[in-house]
């Protein structure tokens, strides 16, 4: 189990310095097993945290994502954290100005994570397979950029099916309803 560890370890190590050295603007920890953000991280990219605009964490165990994460990488335009356990998003990620697109799907939210619909440049937001039953539509037909809205697989309320064009200005992606069974 150790080598196993110390070998998730170092394939970070690899990633994290790769995007330091060759000053990417994009760092992928996608399936490294991380069930938090490694601290250490955020010391070993200081000097490269502005120009990172993906970040992809995708099929991890995360529980969680901390202010600390969304306030050190606040240049973010793209943020995958599919295929993870989390189940709310920090406030902080309203800060996130130039963050246009966000996955979530395959997580455990139960309800729409609502600081979101305070992110500013927000054009795409993922949240198929999660656990969502109630939206606020009202917060998210005022949100001027956004064009996707993935909902597919969860258990939306009807009152979402009846979104639709033109009373909100972007694409709205449920999962077909289930016909009602006939008595």
């Amino acid at each position: 189990m150790h080598k196993r560890m110390g070998e998730a370890v170092a394939r970070v190590a690899r990633k994290v310095n790769d995007t330091v050295e060759n000053k990417k603007d994009s760092l992928d920890l996608a399936n490294c097993k991380l069930m938090t953000f490694p601290v250490g991280i955020y010391k070993a990219m200081r000097s490269v945290t502005e120009g990172i605009h993906h970040i992809s964490l995708a099929n991890n165990e995360l529980k969680s994502i901390t202010s600390r994460f969304v306030t050190t990488f606040s240049q973010l335009t793209e943020l995958n954290l599919a295929g993870n356990y989390l189940h709310r998003l920090p406030e902080e990620i309203t800060s996130l100005l130039h963050l246009r697109a966000i996955d979530l799907s395959r997580n455990r939210f139960r309800r729409f994570p609502e600081p979101l619909a305070t992110v500013p440049a927000l054009e795409t937001i993922d949240l198929e397979e999660n656990e969502i039953a109630e939206v606020p539509t009202d917060k998210l037909a005022s949100m001027a950029l956004l064009r996707s809205l993935n909902l597919r697989a969860n258990p939306v309320g009807p009152e979402v099916r009846l979104l639709v064009r033109p009373l909100v200005p972007f694409d709205l992606l449920l999962s077909p309803e289930e016909p009602i069974p006939k008595a």
